[in-house]
């Protein structure tokens, strides 16, 4: 059974919760910001490694993540890769349910080129990004 969202298994409350949201979005949007930098340059590589970090990041948000697999969508296009084409377009379908119902696996790339259901590690810089702080955890 894939690891759920830290975030999903500690209730945050209040302003507590707004903070955390604001952090992550910012970080995710680094992270796109990044990837679209990366493709301008012509830099393939850098681009899907900013576009899995920013996965990583938008499994908790519906529609960042959605966004997220629609950029990787587009650099399946843009690479003529049928695989990840296809596997874009499944995970989809499951990006927005997934981030809802908190049933995600943690650190997921979210590439083709991995089981959509594999939790994996979550690099250490955006560890501390994702999991709940102390003041945050059960409720404030």
């Amino acid at each position: 059974m894939a690891q759920t969202s830290s975030i999903g298994q500690h209730r945050l409350g209040g302003a507590a919760v707004s903070a955390k949201r604001d952090v992550l979005r910012a970080a995710w949007s680094d992270e796109r910001a990044a990837a679209r930098e990366a493709r301008a340059r012509g830099d393939v590589a850098a681009e899907w490694h900013h576009l899995e970090r920013a996965h990583i990041l938008s499994q908790p948000m519906a529609g960042p993540h959605v966004r997220t697999h629609i950029a990787m969508l587009g650099h399946g296009i843009r690479r003529r890769d049928r695989r990840e084409v296809l596997g874009q377009i499944i995970r989809l379908v499951v990006a927005a349910p997934g981030s809802w119902t908190e049933r995600y696996p943690v650190g997921n790339t979210g590439g083709a080129d991995v089981s959509a259901l594999e939790p994996m590690p979550i690099p250490e810089d955006l560890r501390t990004i994702l999991e709940p702080s102390p003041a945050t955890e059960g409720g404030a």
